[in-house]
């Protein structure tokens, strides 16, 4: 039967709730008054279907009316107060099961006892969600506010997408006698697992509604109290409820025991499986769209405007592993800056995609503002040759993957991994950001010495994290203080021992396993044994820089916008490393600029002599004669 015309409906939906309080007046005042007949409504009128949602039978309608009565047409009860008394006189002794508190009326809230004394005296209140929904109005109950809240909108789906939406479809049924099942979705990434539930619930009419892990309430009772008001909110809002996110195992094992608690459908997406033990479970996984999968997503996406993108389309599929929602993105964002911002098309797309893809690395990890170019830095010309061969294979990984075929052998080894060694303030991190400039790739500094857990497994649970919030961006990662792992390593005495050499296998194994570029820096090189260091694809010692290679970075340190009085270069007779010139050269820059003069080599001296101080170096003739 087609649906009514919504107004149509409500007016006819309100007729069949008067009539039924005029019954109850009859019946109050002892005389039948049968209801008046009519049409079937399609959808039902909403006290036929509250009774079906929630097996309500006719004494528990009683009560529900006496209540609604109160609210709406008072008239009807004839001046009498809607108690439990009434209801005995309507509904006779089982009255006393439908008040109790696990009775339906009470198990999902609708009625409430007032007062106190006597039960038989005590009142019946409706509650205000209940009523609204009586009457055809429907909202999210307010008692969720700010816990549960609709869904988006889902993002067209991947190939996998469609066809892991295809496996589930035929499971996605109420059982008779065992209820919705509860659905584990599995793996990296929120936005695709959003999709799939999506997509599951839209043929059948579900709204999706979302609860995050971290806001379900550890204490019992509590959680028991959401349980009952979602389950109940889902059933009048034929809804689906999604809770997402991952959490610390307290949160997990909260999670689990609210979502064994819920009778309703319920889609739960994290990256792990929860421990549940509710009847009818069921679990899937995800998986990140392959890059030919993503390169099909950019296509259909800018439409006509791929064609002008040429090999870019290539690199852009290769780089940032987004979905659909995260395409559709990046492609409105690139539109809006398209009259604002210089570049090409494809550079327009290239910076909005790495906006895009870092949101969930930014908690995870420090950004660094990389503003250095190849002409900041001094190394010995076999090592920046080094440093632009991996900018090459980076750069060309679209070339070599996907058109001449080296992915389709497996995904192991296709990362670039390289180990930055030498003493502090020779260069690591700088040249680290000249690649994250010359790329236009987003550069991550990862403290190891945080990450490291004396927990076993936590640390590779914190690797984990990282690396796939970073899957997306495909981000150049700074494993910084690597020698909290390297550290470590020493000759296998204990399970300890055992256990530091597995948390550096890991964190290499999946250095191999990422598709960007993973940088580990360490003053350790020695500690890494020849296993190890097969698994790293570069190699790069930072030597500490000699006379000549100072002389040049004290060239170089000064902004061309800095004052300068002599040759700064005169400062290379001091045996000390890049970092601790870039030091001496701004603590000078501040000292000539309190003075209202240029830099020259006395505050280039000062500065120094107060940087040995604060280092407890000797300051010795050889070094500072003939300076200022």
């Amino acid at each position: 039967m087609n649906h009514m015309p919504h107004q149509d409906w409500a007016a006819a939906n309100r007729r069949r709730l008067d009539l039924r309080l005029e019954a109850l007046a009859a019946a109050l005042s002892g005389t039948e008054r049968p209801d008046e007949p009519g049409a079937e409504l399609e959808p039902p009128a909403r006290l036929d279907s509250l009774a079906g949602l929630f097996d309500l039978n006719r004494v528990d309608t009683i009560l529900l009316l006496l209540a609604v009565a109160q609210e709406l047409n008072s008239q009807s009860l004839q001046g009498r107060r809607p108690n439990v008394a009434l209801a005995l006189q309507l509904g006779g002794e089982e009255v006393w099961t439908a008040i109790c508190p696990q009775s339906p009326l009470r198990r999902w809230r609708m009625i409430e006892l007032e007062g106190a004394g006597p039960l038989r005296d005590r009142g019946l209140k409706l509650d205000e969600r209940i009523l609204n929904h009586l009457l055809g109005i429907d909202y999210l109950d307010p008692r969720l506010d700010g816990l549960v809240a609709p869904a988006p909108e889902p993002p067209d789906l991947s190939a996998g997408e469609a066809e892991l939406l295809e496996q589930l479809s035929p499971l996605w049924t109420c059982a008779p006698d065992a209820g919705w099942p509860v659905l584990q979705i599995c793996g990296p990434g929120d936005d695709a697992k959003r999709a799939v539930a999506a997509a599951l619930c839209a043929p059948r009419g579900q709204r999706l509604f979302q609860l995050s892990r971290s806001d379900i309430p550890r204490a019992a009772y509590e959680r028991l109290a959401l349980a009952r008001l979602c389950d109940r909110e889902m059933a009048l809002m034929d809804g689906v409820l999604l809770v997402t996110g991952d959490g610390a195992d307290e949160e997990d094992r909260s999670a689990a025991a609210f979502i064994d608690l819920l009778l309703g459908p319920t889609i739960v997406a994290g990256r792990d499986p929860l421990s549940l033990t509710r009847n009818r479970r069921l679990r899937a996984d995800t998986s990140p769209p392959a890059v030919a999968e993503r390169r099909d997503l950019w296509r259909r996406t800018l439409g006509g405007r791929a064609q002008m993108l040429g090999e870019g389309l290539d690199q852009l599929a290769e780089q940032f592993t987004l979905n659909g929602a995260g395409v559709r993105a990046v492609a409105d964002l690139a539109a809006e800056t398209a009259s604002s911002r210089e570049g090409d098309l494809f550079v327009r797309l290239w910076d909005a995609a790495r906006a895009q893809a870092r949101r969930r690395l930014d908690d995870l990890a420090e950004r660094i503002e990389a503003k250095v170019g190849w002409d900041d830095i001094v190394l010995p010309p076999d090592r920046l040759a080094q440093l632009a061969d991996i900018a090459v294979h980076v750069r060309r990984a679209h070339q070599v993957h996907g058109r001449w075929g080296w992915a389709e052998r497996g995904g192991r080894g296709l990362g670039v991994t390289a180990l930055f060694a030498g003493s502090s303030g020779t260069g690591k991190t700088m040249a680290a950001e000249v690649l994250a400039n010359d790329l236009r790739l987003d550069l991550y500094r990862v403290d190891l010495s945080q990450v490291v857990s004396k927990y076993i497994g936590e640390t590779e649970k914190n690797l984990r994290r990282i690396f796939e919030a970073a899957e997306q961006s495909g981000a150049i990662l700074l494993f910084d203080e690597a020698d909290a792992l390297f550290g470590k390593r020493s000759e296998v005495k204990d399970s300890h021992d055992r256990y530091a050499n597995v948390e550096v296998s890991y964190l290499l194994q999946r250095m191999e396993a990422y598709r960007g570029l993973a940088i580990l820096t360490t003053n350790l090189k020695s500690s890494l044994d020849s296993a190890f260091m097969r698994r790293l694809r570069f190699v790069i010692d930072f030597p500490f820089p000699d006379i000549g290679m100072r002389a040049e970075i004290w060239r170089r340190i000064f902004p061309a916008g800095t004052p300068l009085k002599g040759d700064p270069s005169r400062m290379a007779r001091l045996p000390v490393a890049g970092g601790t010139i870039r030091t001496i050269a701004i603590n000078a820059a501040f000292l000539a600029a309190e003075a209202g003069d240029p830099v020259g080599v006395n505050h280039l001296a000062a500065a120094a002599r107060r940087e040995y101080a604060k280092l407890d170096k000797p300051i010795t003739n050889a070094e500072f004669g003939g300076l200022a």
